[in-house]
């Protein structure tokens, strides 16, 4: 009998594209869902779940993004300084304030696999809180976000 063999992407093979997102009025959720996709690879044909095949996304105007609904007040960012009683909170209007980019980076690490491979997608974002981005070199083409 004839059995089909599974289609299993190397890493090598993997062909990675850099693609620049607009967040600038982006709701943050939706905006996160469509970057993890891409960081994942779950848009290209050869998807495959245990390898990195996903592609580089640079996000620019971070420092723009909205919320629904009362967030800016109630969503709260958690970290610890690794100190006894070292923890540490910050709503998200003081967030954006000081870090904005890790809006968009915490929203998106949430998104991804909670593991190495997870980890390592994770790298592949890179996130400004201006309009101006330093990887004009890599050539990236404009992501229209749905």
């Amino acid at each position: 009998m004839y059995t089909q063999k599974s289609f299993v992407l190397k890493p090598a093979e993997a062909d990675k594209k850099w693609f620049v997102v607009d967040a600038q009025d982006q709701v943050v959720g939706r905006l996160a869902t469509q970057i993890a996709d891409i960081l994942r690879g779950k848009l290209n044909p050869k998807f495959t779940y245990n390898t990195d095949s996903g592609d580089y996304v640079v996000v620019i105007n971070a420092d723009k993004v909205k919320f629904t609904g009362n967030k800016w007040e109630d969503k709260d960012y958690f970290w610890h300084t690794n100190f006894t009683g070292g923890i540490k909170k910050r709503s998200a209007k003081e967030q954006l304030e000081k870090h904005p980019e890790l809006i968009v980076l915490e929203a998106v690490k949430g998104m991804l696999p909670k593991n190495t491979l997870g980890r390592k997608q994770l790298t592949k974002l890179k996130v400004f809180a201006g309009s101006a981005h330093d990887h004009a070199a890599q050539n990236p083409t404009e992501y229209k976000l749905k």
